[in-house]
Protein backbone atom coordinates (compact mmCIF):
# COMPACT_ATOMS: atom_id res chain seq x y z
CA UNK A 1 0.00 0.00 0.00
CA UNK A 2 2.87 2.40 0.67
CA UNK A 3 2.65 5.11 3.30
CA UNK A 4 0.11 7.42 1.66
CA UNK A 5 -3.65 6.99 1.45
CA UNK A 6 -4.20 10.28 -0.37
CA UNK A 7 -6.94 9.95 -2.99
CA UNK A 8 -7.32 6.23 -2.26
CA UNK A 9 -10.69 4.77 -1.35
CA UNK A 10 -11.35 3.10 1.99
CA UNK A 11 -14.52 1.17 2.84
CA UNK A 12 -15.32 0.90 6.55
CA UNK A 13 -18.18 -1.19 7.91
CA UNK A 14 -19.71 -0.36 11.27
CA UNK A 15 -18.54 3.18 10.60
CA UNK A 16 -21.19 5.24 12.38
CA UNK A 17 -19.59 5.20 15.85
CA UNK A 18 -16.81 3.84 18.03
CA UNK A 19 -13.87 2.22 16.26
CA UNK A 20 -15.44 2.61 12.83
CA UNK A 21 -15.87 6.37 13.23
CA UNK A 22 -12.33 6.67 14.64
CA UNK A 23 -10.99 4.82 11.59
CA UNK A 24 -12.95 7.14 9.31
CA UNK A 25 -11.41 10.20 10.97
CA UNK A 26 -7.92 8.69 10.81
CA UNK A 27 -8.15 7.85 7.11
CA UNK A 28 -9.70 11.27 6.43
CA UNK A 29 -6.63 12.89 7.97
CA UNK A 30 -4.53 10.84 5.54
CA UNK A 31 -6.50 12.21 2.57
CA UNK A 32 -8.44 9.06 1.68
CA UNK A 33 -11.91 9.02 0.16
CA UNK A 34 -14.34 7.26 2.50
CA UNK A 35 -17.18 4.80 2.02
CA UNK A 36 -18.95 4.60 5.37
CA UNK A 37 -21.26 1.66 6.02
CA UNK A 38 -23.64 1.02 8.92
CA UNK A 39 -27.29 0.28 9.62
CA UNK A 40 -28.26 3.75 10.85
CA UNK A 41 -28.42 6.48 8.20
CA UNK A 42 -28.67 9.38 10.67
CA UNK A 43 -25.38 8.64 12.45
CA UNK A 44 -23.65 8.03 9.12
CA UNK A 45 -24.90 11.31 7.70
CA UNK A 46 -23.73 13.20 10.79
CA UNK A 47 -20.24 11.76 10.39
CA UNK A 48 -20.29 12.49 6.66
CA UNK A 49 -21.20 16.12 7.38
CA UNK A 50 -18.18 16.34 9.68
CA UNK A 51 -15.67 14.70 7.35
CA UNK A 52 -17.11 15.72 3.99
CA UNK A 53 -15.53 19.16 4.29
CA UNK A 54 -12.09 17.53 4.03
CA UNK A 55 -12.54 14.59 1.68
CA UNK A 56 -15.00 12.67 -0.48
CA UNK A 57 -17.52 10.69 1.55
CA UNK A 58 -20.13 8.16 0.45
CA UNK A 59 -22.53 6.76 3.05
CA UNK A 60 -24.36 3.46 2.62
CA UNK A 61 -26.99 2.39 5.16
CA UNK A 62 -27.25 -1.39 4.95
CA UNK A 63 -27.10 -4.70 6.78
CA UNK A 64 -23.60 -6.10 6.23
CA UNK A 65 -25.05 -9.63 6.31
CA UNK A 66 -27.08 -8.87 3.16
CA UNK A 67 -24.98 -10.28 0.30
CA UNK A 68 -26.83 -8.43 -2.46
CA UNK A 69 -26.37 -5.16 -0.59
CA UNK A 70 -22.68 -5.97 -0.24
CA UNK A 71 -22.23 -6.42 -3.97
CA UNK A 72 -24.10 -3.16 -4.61
CA UNK A 73 -21.87 -1.44 -2.04
CA UNK A 74 -18.71 -2.36 -3.92
CA UNK A 75 -20.15 -1.42 -7.31
CA UNK A 76 -21.36 1.93 -5.97
CA UNK A 77 -18.01 2.71 -4.35
CA UNK A 78 -16.19 1.89 -7.58
CA UNK A 79 -18.53 4.09 -9.62
CA UNK A 80 -18.28 7.00 -7.18
CA UNK A 81 -14.50 7.09 -6.68
CA UNK A 82 -13.15 5.00 -9.54
CA UNK A 83 -11.20 2.68 -7.26
CA UNK A 84 -11.22 0.65 -4.04
CA UNK A 85 -7.99 0.28 -2.07
CA UNK A 86 -8.83 -0.75 1.50
CA UNK A 87 -11.65 -2.70 3.13
CA UNK A 88 -11.97 -2.46 6.91
CA UNK A 89 -14.30 -5.17 8.21
CA UNK A 90 -15.21 -3.53 11.50
CA UNK A 91 -18.95 -4.19 11.96
CA UNK A 92 -19.60 -6.51 14.89
CA UNK A 93 -22.32 -7.96 17.09
CA UNK A 94 -22.03 -9.43 20.57
CA UNK A 95 -25.11 -11.00 22.15
CA UNK A 96 -23.66 -11.57 25.60
CA UNK A 97 -24.17 -14.61 27.78
CA UNK A 98 -23.51 -18.31 27.93
CA UNK A 99 -24.73 -20.34 24.98
CA UNK A 100 -27.50 -21.96 27.01
CA UNK A 101 -28.95 -18.53 27.78
CA UNK A 102 -29.07 -17.39 24.15
CA UNK A 103 -31.64 -18.16 21.50
CA UNK A 104 -30.45 -19.96 18.35
CA UNK A 105 -31.38 -16.79 16.46
CA UNK A 106 -29.02 -14.72 18.63
CA UNK A 107 -26.21 -17.18 17.99
CA UNK A 108 -26.84 -17.16 14.25
CA UNK A 109 -26.96 -13.35 14.14
CA UNK A 110 -23.43 -13.17 15.58
CA UNK A 111 -22.17 -15.64 13.00
CA UNK A 112 -23.80 -13.67 10.18
CA UNK A 113 -22.42 -10.26 11.19
CA UNK A 114 -19.04 -11.22 12.65
CA UNK A 115 -17.97 -13.99 10.29
CA UNK A 116 -20.13 -14.57 7.22
CA UNK A 117 -20.34 -10.89 6.28
CA UNK A 118 -16.59 -10.09 6.41
CA UNK A 119 -15.71 -13.32 4.59
CA UNK A 120 -18.21 -12.46 1.86
CA UNK A 121 -17.09 -8.84 1.50
CA UNK A 122 -13.43 -9.83 1.55
CA UNK A 123 -13.86 -12.33 -1.26
CA UNK A 124 -16.02 -9.92 -3.26
CA UNK A 125 -13.59 -7.00 -2.97
CA UNK A 126 -10.56 -8.90 -4.30
CA UNK A 127 -11.22 -8.14 -8.00
CA UNK A 128 -11.47 -4.43 -7.20
CA UNK A 129 -8.16 -4.48 -5.31
CA UNK A 130 -6.54 -6.38 -8.18
CA UNK A 131 -7.48 -3.50 -10.49
CA UNK A 132 -5.14 -1.33 -8.39
CA UNK A 133 -2.44 -4.03 -8.29
CA UNK A 134 -2.67 -4.11 -4.51
CA UNK A 135 -4.48 -2.92 -1.44
CA UNK A 136 -5.45 -4.09 2.02
CA UNK A 137 -8.19 -6.02 3.81
CA UNK A 138 -8.32 -5.43 7.56
CA UNK A 139 -10.35 -7.49 10.02
CA UNK A 140 -11.42 -6.32 13.47
CA UNK A 141 -10.97 -9.42 15.57
CA UNK A 142 -10.70 -9.70 19.34
CA UNK A 143 -8.54 -11.14 22.09
CA UNK A 144 -11.58 -13.39 22.60
CA UNK A 145 -10.72 -14.94 19.24
CA UNK A 146 -7.28 -15.96 20.47
CA UNK A 147 -8.35 -18.07 23.45
CA UNK A 148 -11.61 -19.73 24.58
CA UNK A 149 -13.68 -17.46 26.81
CA UNK A 150 -16.57 -18.69 28.91
CA UNK A 151 -19.60 -16.45 28.41
CA UNK A 152 -18.48 -15.44 24.91
CA UNK A 153 -18.27 -18.81 23.18
CA UNK A 154 -20.02 -17.85 19.94
CA UNK A 155 -18.52 -14.36 19.76
CA UNK A 156 -15.05 -15.78 20.35
CA UNK A 157 -15.61 -18.51 17.79
CA UNK A 158 -16.53 -15.97 15.11
CA UNK A 159 -13.44 -13.92 15.87
CA UNK A 160 -11.24 -17.02 15.90
CA UNK A 161 -12.61 -17.97 12.50
CA UNK A 162 -12.00 -14.45 11.23
CA UNK A 163 -8.40 -14.60 12.49
CA UNK A 164 -7.75 -17.95 10.81
CA UNK A 165 -9.28 -16.69 7.57
CA UNK A 166 -7.11 -13.56 7.69
CA UNK A 167 -3.86 -15.48 7.96
CA UNK A 168 -4.78 -17.92 5.19
CA UNK A 169 -6.15 -15.25 2.86
CA UNK A 170 -3.04 -13.15 3.47
CA UNK A 171 -0.86 -15.99 2.23
CA UNK A 172 -3.07 -16.45 -0.82
CA UNK A 173 -2.98 -12.77 -1.80
CA UNK A 174 0.58 -11.86 -0.84
CA UNK A 175 1.92 -12.26 -4.38
CA UNK A 176 -0.79 -9.88 -5.64
CA UNK A 177 0.30 -7.04 -3.36
CA UNK A 178 -2.85 -7.29 -1.23
CA UNK A 179 -2.12 -7.22 2.48
CA UNK A 180 -4.53 -8.94 4.87
CA UNK A 181 -4.34 -8.41 8.61
CA UNK A 182 -6.33 -8.73 11.80
CA UNK A 183 -6.51 -6.38 14.80
CA UNK A 184 -7.17 -8.28 18.05
CA UNK A 185 -8.15 -5.79 20.78
CA UNK A 186 -9.33 -6.42 24.30
CA UNK A 187 -11.90 -4.04 25.84
CA UNK A 188 -12.32 -0.75 24.00
CA UNK A 189 -13.79 2.36 25.58
CA UNK A 190 -16.80 2.62 23.26
CA UNK A 191 -20.53 2.08 23.53
CA UNK A 192 -20.04 -1.49 22.28
CA UNK A 193 -18.88 -2.34 25.82
CA UNK A 194 -19.67 0.64 28.02
CA UNK A 195 -23.38 0.76 27.17
CA UNK A 196 -23.69 -2.84 28.37
CA UNK A 197 -21.05 -2.79 31.08
CA UNK A 198 -23.21 -4.64 33.61
CA UNK A 199 -23.65 -7.49 31.11
CA UNK A 200 -19.93 -7.77 30.30
CA UNK A 201 -18.05 -10.52 32.14
CA UNK A 202 -15.65 -9.17 34.76
CA UNK A 203 -12.73 -11.05 33.20
CA UNK A 204 -12.92 -8.85 30.09
CA UNK A 205 -11.71 -5.89 32.15
CA UNK A 206 -8.66 -7.75 33.44
CA UNK A 207 -6.99 -6.36 30.32
CA UNK A 208 -6.23 -2.64 30.02
CA UNK A 209 -8.88 -0.66 28.17
CA UNK A 210 -7.89 0.77 24.78
CA UNK A 211 -9.40 3.78 23.04
CA UNK A 212 -11.05 3.74 19.65
CA UNK A 213 -8.31 6.07 18.43
CA UNK A 214 -5.59 3.61 19.45
CA UNK A 215 -7.32 0.86 17.50
CA UNK A 216 -7.64 3.18 14.49
CA UNK A 217 -3.89 3.88 14.61
CA UNK A 218 -3.24 0.15 14.39
CA UNK A 219 -5.71 -0.18 11.51
CA UNK A 220 -3.75 2.44 9.56
CA UNK A 221 -0.46 0.70 10.34
CA UNK A 222 -1.86 -2.61 9.19
CA UNK A 223 -3.32 -1.07 6.02
CA UNK A 224 0.26 0.01 5.24
CA UNK A 225 1.31 -3.61 5.53
CA UNK A 226 3.26 -3.27 8.76
CA UNK A 227 1.95 -6.45 10.46
CA UNK A 228 -0.25 -9.51 10.00
CA UNK A 229 -1.78 -9.17 13.48
CA UNK A 230 -1.70 -6.52 16.19
CA UNK A 231 -3.04 -7.01 19.71
CA UNK A 232 -4.25 -4.32 22.09
CA UNK A 233 -2.97 -4.15 24.71
CA UNK A 234 0.24 -5.75 23.46
CA UNK A 235 0.47 -7.77 26.67
CA UNK A 236 -2.94 -9.25 25.84
CA UNK A 237 -1.44 -11.08 22.90
CA UNK A 238 1.03 -12.88 25.13
CA UNK A 239 -1.53 -13.68 27.83
CA UNK A 240 -4.09 -15.08 25.38
CA UNK A 241 -1.41 -17.08 23.60
CA UNK A 242 -0.30 -18.73 26.84
CA UNK A 243 -3.87 -19.37 27.98
CA UNK A 244 -4.63 -21.04 24.64
CA UNK A 245 -1.58 -23.29 24.83
CA UNK A 246 -2.18 -24.21 28.48
CA UNK A 247 -5.92 -24.64 29.17
CA UNK A 248 -5.34 -25.73 32.77
CA UNK A 249 -3.49 -22.46 33.42
CA UNK A 250 -6.40 -20.50 31.96
CA UNK A 251 -8.87 -22.23 34.26
CA UNK A 252 -6.66 -21.75 37.31
CA UNK A 253 -6.20 -18.06 36.55
CA UNK A 254 -9.88 -17.37 35.89
CA UNK A 255 -10.84 -16.46 39.48
CA UNK A 256 -7.82 -14.19 39.85
CA UNK A 257 -8.48 -12.46 36.53
CA UNK A 258 -12.15 -12.04 37.43
CA UNK A 259 -11.16 -10.30 40.65
CA UNK A 260 -8.85 -7.91 38.81
CA UNK A 261 -11.49 -7.26 36.18
CA UNK A 262 -14.18 -6.62 38.80
CA UNK A 263 -12.10 -3.83 40.36
CA UNK A 264 -11.32 -2.28 36.99
CA UNK A 265 -14.94 -2.55 35.92
CA UNK A 266 -16.10 -0.58 38.93
CA UNK A 267 -13.49 2.08 38.23
CA UNK A 268 -14.64 2.41 34.61
CA UNK A 269 -18.27 2.56 35.70
CA UNK A 270 -17.55 5.42 38.11
CA UNK A 271 -15.48 7.31 35.54
CA UNK A 272 -18.28 7.17 33.00
CA UNK A 273 -20.89 8.17 35.57
CA UNK A 274 -18.94 11.28 36.60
Amino acid sequence: MGNSFKDKTVIITGASMGVGAACARAFCTEGANLVLVARGADALNALAAELGQSTGVLTVAMDVADCDAGLNLLETAQQRFGRIDVLVNNAGLHNRGEVSSLSPEAVTAMIDVNLRAPLFLSSAVIPYLEMQAGGAIIMLGSLAGRTPMQGAATYGATKAGLRSFSYALGDELRSKGIHVGVISPGPIDTGFIMNDIDEVDDIVFAQAMSTAEQVAEDVLAMARGEADELCLPRSGGLITHLSYLFPSLRRKMRNRLNAIGRKNKEKYRKNHAS
